[in-house]
């Protein structure tokens, strides 16, 4: 009795990455329709979406609240009108994204539209941590099981599938 083994391999398919750039925000500063749960979020407790919003970025949480502490001492001593940390995140946030614009705009912006800048800012984020997060599954194979492997941060337009030899076993 005589066995014949045959290993099928399959194609391999490389991801393809999808690269939108772009050197404008991807909102506008008054679209708070384009994400609803960013706007009313903003609208109902300003400093906990601030330091949310701060803490997606990758600054400390509390970095917003020295806004807040700003606010009280120009109301008490100094009358500018300016709030720094709001005015560095837009800077940070547009130079990080690498978004044209300029210091002057962003002081307009956050000193006349504090809460709306901020929402364009987080809707900008978002944006781009979506781009990056796109999780693809493959099978791993061992033995005669298959395991579904999450991969993160791998962008593509098509499942990347792994492969494995799969043998099948034919008698004669």
């Amino acid at each position: 009795m005589a066995t014949n083994v045959v290993i099928n391999n399959q194609p391999r398919q490389s991801p393809t990455v999808i690269s939108v750039q772009s050197n404008q925000w991807s909102t506008g500063i008054c679209d708070c329709f384009d994400d609803l749960e960013i706007c009313c979020f903003a609208s109902w407790c300003l400093p906990c979406f601030a330091c949310k919003t701060a803490s997606d970025f990758g600054e400390c949480f509390c970095l917003p609240l020295l806004d807040m502490v700003f606010l009280a001492f120009q109301m008490l001593l100094c009358p500018t009108c300016i709030p720094p940390v709001s005015m560095s995140m837009r800077v940070a946030v547009r130079h990080h994204y690498k978004i044209q614009g300029d210091m002057c705009g962003d002081c307009v912006y956050t000193t006349f539209c504090n809460i709306c800048s901020w929402c364009q800012m987080a809707r900008e984020i978002k944006r781009h941590k979506q781009s990056m997060t796109f999780i693809t599954t493959q099978p791993v194979y061992t033995g005669d099981q298959q395991f579904l492997v999450t991969q993160p941060g791998v962008v593509a337009s098509q499942p990347v599938m792994a492969t494995a030899p799969q043998a099948i076993l034919t008698s004669m």
